[in-house]
């Protein structure tokens, strides 16, 4: 028995030596996190998630957590017998709508988040993209009601927050100069402010393992790309469907000044941790 014991204590102990570099790598350094899908709806992965946010904190690493919310939105959608209409692939959103989104994203779903971030031991603050016009924004087209892009990210509230120690959550709602909110593609306000920020690195978690070859197949991954090889990838239709989106948000945020990105699957417990403390990594990493 105590053989067995020295071997998991060996164990361990060589997984926490080889997190060390990692830890060292990233300390005092930003990390924005992208939150949504799966690992939102399932308890036990966003207890999972919870705890890996909070000891990426406790390590010294600066991390911003950007969320959406699609699940709960759907549910307040037909509880207040709404329907939802998509058109090429982004949710109609009229007047009534938007207010319901609002309610959901920036109340709900982003102060959920900063409850279980502050009960694993976390320190969390919760924003949206309308406070201090951090998430600048005009409408995309008239076709899809009060949808947004992205004009400009205003940091300043994140870095108050940050050097202060806190973790920011964001709910991603934007607002014009006057004052009108848009809904706006969680992924796009994240790779965003990862870019706005000279963020070390952006982490999209997602449903599916990363980048693959072959959607069919897991084991498929691409572990490393360049920018110019995902938009080859893209123009060749390897990569087809709600990866393109993801993928145009981080080559855009690329492009204005975002370190790298990785894609993983945020339904794997503690995949965050897999990709940032280990050797092998464990999702899709893009650089320039």
């Amino acid at each position: 028995m105590s053989d067995l014991v020295d071997q998991a204590s060996q164990k361990q102990a060589a997984l926490l030596l080889e997190a060390l570099p990692y830890m060292q790598k990233y300390a005092g350094r930003t990390i924005v996190v992208k939150y949504g899908g799966n690992a939102m709806t399932d308890d036990q992965l966003k207890l999972s998630v919870m705890r890996d946010l909070c000891l990426l904190q406790t390590v010294g690493i600066k991390i911003v957590l950007v969320h959406g919310g699609g699940p709960a939105i759907n549910r307040a959608m037909e509880q207040a017998n709404r329907e939802t209409h998509f058109i090429d692939g982004l949710r109609y959103t009229d007047e009534t709508d938007l207010q319901l989104i609002n309610a959901v994203l920036s109340g709900e779903v982003n102060k959920s988040l900063v409850a279980g971030l502050i009960k694993s031991g976390a320190k969390a603050v919760g924003f949206s993209g309308v406070d201090g016009s951090l998430i600048q924004a005009k409408q995309r087209s008239a076709k899809l009601g009060y949808v947004g892009d992205v004009m400009k990210i205003n940091p300043d509230l994140l870095t108050l927050a940050l050097e202060q120690g806190y973790m920011p959550v964001i709910a991603s709602i934007g607002v014009d100069s006057e004052g009108q909110l848009y809904n706006i593609n969680a992924d796009t306000a994240a790779a965003e402010i990862a870019a706005a920020l000279g963020a070390e690195s952006f982490v999209l978690m997602t449903n599916v393992r990363g980048i693959l070859q072959d959607p069919a197949d897991p084991d498929s991954l691409y572990r490393d790309l360049t920018v110019t090889q995902l938009q080859e990838l893209i123009a060749s239709e390897t990569i087809q469907g709600g990866m393109i989106p993801k993928l145009e948000a981080i080559i855009q945020a690329m492009q204005a000044g975002l370190h790298k990105a990785v894609i993983l699957d945020g339904r794997v417990p503690h995949a965050l941790l897999l990709e940032l403390f280990s050797d092998r990594g464990y999702g899709s990493l893009i650089s320039n």
